[in-house]
C-alpha cells in the first residue's frame, strides 16, 4: 500500500452531502442512478453511480452520503458527473454507500 502524506490527504475534499433528488439512468452503459446532492456552501452536486443493486431512488432522496469533490468532472452518456459518491464493495462486489452514522451539516469535511 502507498502511503500519502497530511498535507496531499488534506487537499481531497470529502464531504457530507444529502441527496435531494435520483432517478434512473438508462443511458448509461452498466446500470446505474443519477443523484444530486446538497453540499451545502458547495451547493447541489450532480453525478452517476453504479449503485442500482442495494439502492432505489425514491429511498435515496434525504439520505446523508460522503462525496469527493474535487476530482474534476467526468461526462458519462452525456451527463456531467461533478463528484465521486463514495462507498465499498459487498461481498458479491455491489456498491454500499459511505455514510454518516449520525446526522452532519451539509458540507462538512471529513478528517
Amino acid at each position: 500500500m502507498e502511503t500519502v502524506d497530511w498535507d496531499q490527504f488534506s487537499r481531497v475534499e470529502i464531504r457530507s452531502g444529502t441527496v435531494v433528488r435520483a432517478e434512473p439512468f438508462p443511458e448509461a452503459r452498466k446500470p446505474a442512478l443519477k443523484v444530486w446532492v446538497d453540499f451545502g456552501e458547495f451547493g447541489i452536486l450532480q453525478t452517476s453511480a453504479q449503485i442500482t443493486v442495494h439502492y432505489e431512488p425514491s429511498a435515496l432522496v434525504g439520505k446523508q452520503v460522503v462525496g469527493v469533490l474535487n476530482l474534476g468532472s467526468k461526462r458519462i452518456a452525456g451527463f456531467e458527473s461533478q463528484f465521486l459518491l463514495t462507498g465499498f464493495p459487498d461481498e458479491a462486489g455491489a456498491v454500499v454507500l459511505a455514510t454518516p452514522d449520525k446526522a452532519v451539516p451539509n458540507g462538512s469535511k471529513l478528517f
